[in-house]
């Protein structure tokens, strides 16, 4: 999904101006600490040493695999564990915060991309949902991906394209058939969610139930150069007819998708991350 650069900074509950009605900025005199007053500096450690810890599992996992190559089963449940145990505390995010807020309530929310680190590789990075908010049904080509709940409920709906002996004899028109891999409601906190360049709901899109934060790793991220383009999809049928027979609940079920561009009113923006760093040695 391309995002719209942002030049600000995200406003954070509470924060006030550094001056007020236009006049120069006072200094105040320098308290030393009272006894504690460390505290805080040290309980920042953990946070830090989770996202570095993320960080230097994808590299060594994505970093030796060859581009659109599925890690081994090693690697994937060496970054899944670590994501298990991520916060939201350890990125820096809180509910309250203003990525999360409807400015107009009847309108299409905004989505907010917060970028902590890309290379050839892989990328990390954090998508906010306020309230109603939806990222459109997209593919991720020739990628792995990791997904984090980090608070909230989603609706997440996803797919894979049918194998070639599900494909019924009829002209599609453009359609391809998918095999609806989830449909669901999510709460965190869950398990991080791993996608396949052919399995796993390599499609997906998610709609907050409320305010969410999702934590995502992509392994290699998108490249239009590489073959790796986001595409979007609408659902052309949710009832079809599979080699005669009707599909029944509790079956396999299938959709007709078509390629499409992303629906109008979605709104993704990029804005800075003011969690904890990541240090590429």
């Amino acid at each position: 999904m391309q995002v719209e650069a942002s030049s600000g900074l995200p406003e954070l509950e509470g924060s006030r101006s550094a001056s007020r009605g236009g006049g120069a900025i006072r200094r105040r005199r320098q308290r030393r600490p009272r006894r504690g007053a460390g505290a805080p500096q040290a309980m920042a450690a953990p946070a830090a040493a989770a996202v570095q810890r993320l960080f230097e599992a994808c590299r060594e996992v994505f970093n030796g695999a060859a581009p659109g190559a599925v890690p081994p089963p090693a690697g994937i449940e060496r970054v899944k564990s670590v994501l298990d145990c991520i916060t939201a505390a350890d990125v820096g995010l809180t509910p309250n915060m203003s990525y999360f807020r409807r400015v107009d309530p009847r309108g299409t929310p905004k989505i907010t991309y917060l970028h902590l680190y890309k290379c050839e590789a892989f990328s990390i990075g954090i998508f906010c949902l306020p309230s109603r908010g939806a990222i459109p049904l997209h593919n991720h080509p020739g990628m792995t991906v990791f997904s984090k709940l980090l608070f909230g409920t989603m609706h997440v709906k996803s797919y894979d394209w049918a194998a070639q002996q599900d494909t019924p004899d009829v002209p599609l028109q453009g359609s391809r058939l998918a095999k609806v891999k989830a449909d669901g409601i999510l709460t965190a906190p869950c398990e991080t969610s791993v996608l396949y360049p052919e399995d796993g709901g390599n499609m997906h899109c998610f709609t907050a139930q409320n305010v969410c934060a999702v934590l995502d790793v992509l392994g290699p991220p998108y490249d239009d150069g590489s073959g790796r383009h986001c595409q979007y999809y609408n659902v052309s049928s949710s009832a079809i007819s599979v080699g005669g027979s009707m599909l029944l609940p509790g079956a396999d079920r299938y959709e007709l998708l078509e390629e499409s561009e992303p629906p109008e009113g979605f709104y993704l923006v990029g804005s800075t991350y003011m969690g904890p760093r990541i240090l590429d040695h």
